[in-house]
């Protein structure tokens, strides 16, 4: 099946009407999705694998007899409104990688492998690249499966409403994987700048969530006294403030783009805001600094630098005749493996709005055919 042909299938699924998507991990939209693959699995002959993490696993051979293998892929689900790019291009370009090594008469001396890591985002439970963090150990079972969604549902009783049983870490399915290569949208304007189409990754930001309690008092908002009042959402209007001139002094960047309000209503003077701050930058110290600038903060989550294998990048930049290398501030599957000292790269396709997270995001069709093509050359390189 040619990449229109797959990519024409997937698009519909999760869409909304702003034109975006709503993929959240183990909804409807989800499980569709994960049907997708089991077709797109199928009906090219590939052994279809579910480790105990939830992810995904299409096999062209046995990683247990002859692997360990190597994977190409990336993640179906995605955030609020999402673009159609994040993630479900790296799983139709790997599915359209195997589909031209087959044509060619390529026979692979490993096995090669397709998967669909679930809930990379993080936007249903709060936890980005959970699936992968699971598998890995990085995210136990019981926090997992203790998180909970915006209506109070946990990770547990929504994996019990889909017919599933608690998921776990799986170092058996992590022993399959040899070498893994995720292809990705870029989620910036590099490519742009540098009038290329395709990019090797050479690392991810350190990177970190922060949860922030205001407390203020509950009052009436047409009786109280701008002089008697306590109210946190004019804490948490100096805290965005305070967050984006602290990322420019420190070379970094930051987002306050959740926020829960009590009681949340429109004549109600708020008694508690809780907000969620997101900060990244080139190096941990910058984004150490801009947090120390900021009100007292409870670290939800934090990510080191992620240097992706350089003897593979330098290989893979060889063989795909010396393309530019971009770092980037996004979590990626690819991440938390290559932390787990799995040989990991990533190639990034050319997104000419320089928008993600968003309906906007974009890839034009040649530039995802040449970004087929540099999976292609590098899977029968690292496979033959």
């Amino acid at each position: 099946m040619s990449f229109d042909a797959l990519w024409a299938d997937l698009d519909p699924l999760g869409r909304v009407p702003s034109g975006g998507y709503r993929r959240f991990a183990w909804t409807g939209a989800d499980l569709t999705l994960r049907e997708w693959f089991v077709g797109a699995a199928a009906a090219r002959g590939l052994d279809l694998v579910v480790d105990r993490a939830g992810n995904q696993w299409a096999w062209w051979g046995s990683p247990d007899a002859d692997g360990p293998g190597v994977v190409a892929g990336s993640h179906l689900d995605s955030v609020p409104d999402g673009g159609a790019f994040d993630g479900p291009l790296g799983v139709v370009s790997a599915l359209c990688a195997v589909d031209a090594l087959r044509s060619r008469g390529f026979v692979p001396s490993r096995p090669i492998g397709v998967v669909n890591f679930t809930d990379e985002e993080g936007a249903r439970f709060g936890v980005a690249c959970a699936g992968s963090r699971l598998l890995t150990g990085s995210l136990s079972a019981p926090r997992a499966l203790g998180l909970r969604d915006n209506d109070g549902v946990s990770m547990a009783e929504a994996l019990r409403s889909v017919g599933r049983g608690p998921v776990s870490a799986d170092p058996e399915a992590l022993r399959r994987v040899g070498v893994f290569v995720e292809l990705h949208v870029e989620q910036g304007r590099g490519l742009v700048d540098l009038e290329a189409p395709v990019a090797l990754g050479s690392a991810i930001w350190p990177h970190g969530r922060w949860r922030v309690e205001l407390v203020g008092e509950a009052n009436h908002a047409g009786t109280t006294r701008l002089a008697d009042r306590h109210d946190p959402m004019l804490d948490y209007a100096r805290l965005v403030l305070a967050a984006r001139s602290a990322a420019e002094r420190h070379g970094a960047v930051a987002t306050c783009g959740k926020v829960l309000v009590e009681p949340n209503g429109v004549n109600a003077i708020p008694s508690r805001v809780t907000a969620w701050l997101d900060a990244r930058a080139p190096s941990a110290d910058a984004v150490r600094q801009l947090v120390a600038d900021l009100p007292a903060s409870i670290e939800e989550s934090w990510t080191d630098e992620t240097a992706f294998d350089l003897d593979l990048r330098n290989r893979l930049g060889t063989l795909l005749g010396g393309v530019p290398t971009l770092s980037t501030g996004a979590g990626h599957d690819a991440g938390i493996l290559a932390s787990k000292g799995i040989p990991t790269a990533m190639l990034f396709v050319r997104n000419p709005t320089g928008i993600s997270h968003s309906p906007a995001e974009f890839a034009e069709r040649d530039d995802c055919l040449a970004g087929v093509e540099a999976l292609t050359a590098v899977l029968q390189d690292l496979a033959k």
